[in-house]
């Protein structure tokens, strides 16, 4: 037993998904999206060394000395597993953990809107999961994983960094590869599961155009390629697709894009007004003719009009999904406000005092 995995059990304990330690603070885990601390006495620069060197290989601690970061996954017992990120910081040693659930989620346990599993079932083209850090877009993925494994028979490739959920062979062959340990990044890893007679690709970062560029190629060619993005909503994240490569080849990635996107799904993370936790929303895009012609025209502007008029194919707009929680209670105008797109159509929901400093500072 290691001496760190107190901590993680105190984590555990408060249903908590992170564990932030850094020298010369007290511990502290994240809760419901609140920062607390889960003891008084600070940690030394000895205390850092010895629990963060004790669950990572003699090589990887040398690489974290040498580099300043280090990203790996750490399983405590069989229900805990931890995606763990060491990093120095002006005072010293610090590291990250977010606890990953062992046991995945199906779609229809995440309440995540029925049309998501239509992505599941397709035979090529690119779909990306987009949102912030942190508003579990791993967990999404690794529920549309399994939902494929267990209802096709299909070769998955995962590459990832680090390996979050395994996956375990149902009806698919899973094959997940971690970045560095298996392939050297991203666009490399990509590149071989080209050669590796892949039917899908999970790639778990587009951070890079060489990336980017080889997802929209492996699309063409007729994978399923899932990506993500740290993108709020579909507008953004197809600006954001684009955007990545230089002007002069902006107009042929938007055709590229425009023929082989298949859908964007967004996701926000938002506290429950009960304070019992938090729960997922969705922005759905869903490409059919008239978003592959805004797409091709470089028009994203007209993506909302459409995503708005496209509820009956499923789509839904991010605002709109906001709204629906905040009408049946489940979160607080508050909350709904601060993650709105549209601040004024969620204006006139708050408490009046609320109301009138969101006016005074032009929210």
């Amino acid at each position: 037993m290691a001496y760190i995995d107190d901590f993680f059990r105190a984590l555990v304990q408060y249903s908590a998904s992170d564990l932030h330690l850094a020298e010369g603070q007290p511990p502290k885990i994240r809760r419901h999206g609140e920062i607390v601390p889960i003891r008084e006495e600070l940690l030394t620069r000895e205390e850092m060394a010895f629990m963060l060197s004790e669950i990572c290989s003699p090589a990887s601690w040398e690489k974290f000395e040498s580099n300043g970061d280090l990203d790996f996954a750490y399983q405590m017992d069989e229900e805990t597993r931890f995606r763990c990120n060491y990093l120095k910081q002006a005072h010293g040693y610090g590291a990250v953990f977010r606890l990953i659930p062992t046991k995945i989620l199906t779609l229809d346990d995440l309440g995540v809107p029925k049309v998501i599993k239509e992505f599941g079932d397709m035979r090529g083209g690119i779909v990306l999961v987009t949102g912030p850090t942190g508003s579990g877009k791993s967990t999404t993925l690794a529920a549309l994983i399994d939902y494929i494994n267990t209802n096709h028979g299909r070769h998955i490739v995962t590459i990832e960094e680090p390996i979050e959920f395994v996956h375990r062979n149902k009806l698919s062959i899973i094959t997940q590869r971690e970045v560095p340990e298996h392939t050297p990044d991203f666009s490399a890893g990509l590149r071989a599961a080209l050669r590796e007679d892949a039917d899908i690709v999970l790639v778990g970062e587009m951070r890079d155009l060489e990336t980017i560029q080889l997802a929209l190629t492996a699309a063409e060619t007729g994978l399923l390629v899932f990506g993500t993005l740290h993108t709020n909503n579909a507008r953004k994240t197809v600006d954001r697709m684009i955007d990545a490569f230089p002007a002069d080849q902006q107009a042929q990635v938007r055709t590229m894009l425009a023929s082989s996107l298949r859908g964007v799904v967004a996701q926000l993370l938002l506290k429950k007004a009960d304070g019992s936790g938090r729960i997922a929303v969705n922005e759905i895009l869903k490409v059919n003719p008239a978003v592959s012609a805004i797409i091709r025209e470089g028009a994203t502007q007209k993506l909302q009009d459409v995503i708005v008029s496209g509820k009956s194919e499923g789509m839904q707009f991010m605002d709109d999904a906001i709204w629906a929680r905040l009408l049946d209670g489940t979160i607080s105008p508050h909350e709904a406000y601060m993650k709105a797109i549209d601040k004024n159509r969620f204006k006139g929901a708050l408490p009046p005092e609320e109301a009138d400093l969101a006016n005074a500072s032009g929210g």
